[in-house]
């Protein structure tokens, strides 16, 4: 429930999503994981669309289905009969269970209603049960999303498990690309990983015969167990508070050494991320990733030309739109506005240790704001293109007449959105590439000399 001295404001074009749509994305990156809503029918068919239209796969996401009767008597059969269902229809190993704004609002005990369903149907093979709070009216897709990755460490961790090599690495928020990209990352370091949430196949997967009821791949059960064995955990993302950071919890609670560091999107942050493994490893920086770094930066020389004064307006999610400021400023864009939905009171001083030394002016930074709110701020500073999802779109390319250039979640205008390449030296080659090029067709189409050299 919000505390009655919490300030609310409604918005009609919010800059975010809602919480339990959050867990659901989380939850898809288990193995063997159904995700299930307790509320209405409404909500499980509003998240499945959107996630379904980004990602391009199929997407079940169950529902407990509450009608009026269930508002005022509770919904505590109705879970119940909806776990039985996706027992039955999905044979799942974890079903992972979000409330929603409707059973939060009623004050459904949901610890209480599953202990009740074990106690009841003992004699069956119940899945594990992971349960998170995710009531949309407090936060957000993203809190949503750390809410359930911490809820499932705390509790599938073993308490006293066996010591093992396996670092852990928690991505965040990032496209099926990019979980790729870091595993491989490890890959040329020699480190065993541990990646909570694993999509890179459960939400980009390939052309099967037969129907896999719940996608193959995912982070596996064993390793979720073992979690606390694990000789690190490195959390990706500037933004996440420390009631809602997972690495903070298996420090505290089962003594695995954090280190929480911003996405690595750009030179800067993927430089971080390489002297973290180094460190943990006692490697060096493989050659693989030397030369990949290498290639960026004779790209940021090649480009800066191009980019050099442009103006740029990034929203999105927090942890992203710290990342791509901290990007930009690399490249000699100038970010004039950063803007998020969230409300983790970190993304200001993030973004200004971003553009320390790199930029003659911090962006102006707006938290949980509203299209609006971005709009009326951003017409003052004339950016000449935008970084962000496919929300912003008719105000780019109608009100303003300038390149939007799609990141992020969701992208439901143009398709391969599960590949988009934010992290790494790679990830931030692809994504300078996409800028320089978009401006340069930009020039082209307001040119009356039609082709030529730029």
């Amino acid at each position: 429930m919000l505390d009655a001295a919490t300030p609310y404001v409604s918005t009609t074009n919010a800059c975010k999503l809602c919480t339990p749509l959050g867990a659901c994305i989380a939850f898809k990156g288990l193995e063997g994981c159904m995700p299930i809503l307790h509320g209405s029918q409404g909500c499980a068919t509003y998240m499945r669309r959107y996630i379904i239209s980004h990602f391009r796969e199929p997407v079940d996401i169950a529902s407990s289905a509450l009608g009026e009767d269930q508002a005022i008597y509770g919904g505590g059969p109705n879970l119940m009969q909806g776990i039985i269902n996706v027992m039955d229809k999905y044979n799942p190993d974890i079903i992972g269970i979000a409330s929603t704004c409707l059973t939060e609002t009623i004050g459904d005990d949901v610890p209480m209603i599953l202990s009740g369903f074990k106690k009841e149907f003992a004699h069956l093979k119940i899945p594990e049960l992971i349960h998170v709070s995710t009531p949309s009216y407090s936060g957000t897709h993203m809190e949503g999303f750390h809410r359930a990755i911490r809820q499932t460490a705390i509790q599938m961790a073993e308490p006293d498990p066996l010591p093992h090599s396996k670092i852990t690495v928690l991505p965040g928020f990032v496209s099926p690309w990019d979980v790729r990209h870091l595993k491989g990352v490890m890959r040329d370091f020699d480190i065993p990983g541990i990646i909570l949430p694993d999509i890179s196949e459960t939400l980009e997967g390939t052309i099967q015969e037969d129907i896999e009821m719940v996608p193959s791949g995912g982070t596996s059960m064993q390793d979720l167990k073992s979690l606390g064995g694990s000789p690190a955990c490195i959390e990706l993302g500037s933004c996440i508070k420390n009631d809602l950071s997972t690495a903070g919890w298996l420090e505290k609670n089962l003594n695995v050494p954090a280190h929480r560091l911003g996405l690595p999107i750009g030179l800067r942050g993927m430089d971080a991320f390489m002297q973290t493994l180094s460190r943990i490893s006692g490697k060096d920086m493989p050659r693989e990733q030397m030369l990949e770094r290498g290639r960026l930066v004779d790209a940021y020389v090649d480009a800066h030309k191009y980019l050099f004064g442009k103006k740029c307006l990034i929203y999105g999610e927090e942890d992203l739109v710290t990342g791509l400021v901290s990007f930009l400023a690399e490249t000699g864009v100038q970010p004039v506005l950063a803007a998020s939905g969230g409300r983790s009171g970190l993304m200001q001083k993030s973004i200004e240790q971003a553009c320390d030394g790199m930029l003659p002016q911090t962006p102006s930074v707006l938290s949980g704001v509203d299209f609006y709110q971005i709009v009326e701020e951003a017409e003052k500073l004339e950016p000449d293109f935008i970084l962000g999802n496919s929300k912003a779109y008719r105000i780019a390319a109608g009100k303003w007449d300038i390149p939007l250039i799609r990141v992020g979640f969701p992208v439901h205008d143009r398709m391969g959105a599960g590949r988009i390449r934010h992290a790494g030296y790679e990830g931030a080659y692809d994504l300078l590439m996409r800028i320089v090029n978009t401006l340069l067709e930009k020039r082209q189409e307001d040119a009356d000399l039609g082709w030529g050299y730029m």
